[in-house]
């Protein structure tokens, strides 16, 4: 599992999914003893509330950390690795630009603006002043 999959699991992405999908195949082997089963019904996904979930959680974190605009403190907030070594694997595996990746602060930027914006792309809520 990437680094992504790990942010995105944190967030309770792909719970209601999974959730769903565990009762509607309970459903079905329940109906098929009585029943033919008919087709299940498209699960709808839920927005996870991105700003909601990572503000509850830094109001509960030790340390005050500013994860609108740090992608370390994003990490630390999630309860993840935040070394460089661990920001480059997460870069890398976002498609980080070259040039980018030769300056941390660079890559720092992008990296957040970035996981922000495919955590809207998966279903996050994520106001629009965070992704500019």
């Amino acid at each position: 599992m990437g680094i992504f999959s790990s942010i995105l699991s944190k967030l309770g992405f792909g719970n209601d999914k999974v959730d769903a999908a565990s009762a509607a195949a309970a459903a079905t082997a329940a109906e098929a003893a009585a029943a033919p089963a008919p087709a299940p019904a498209p699960v709808a996904i839920s927005d996870v509330d991105v700003v909601a979930k990572l503000s509850d959680l830094a109001a509960s974190h030790a340390e005050k950390l500013n994860w609108k605009v740090s992608i370390v403190d994003l990490m630390k907030l999630l309860g993840l690795d935040s070394s460089l070594a661990a920001r480059k694997e997460l870069a890398t595996e976002l498609g980080c630009p070259a040039d980018k990746m030769g300056d941390s602060a660079q890559m720092n930027m992008w990296l957040h603006k970035t996981v922000l914006r495919k955590l809207a792309d998966n279903g996050g809520n994520v106001p629009a002043d965070l992704l500019d």
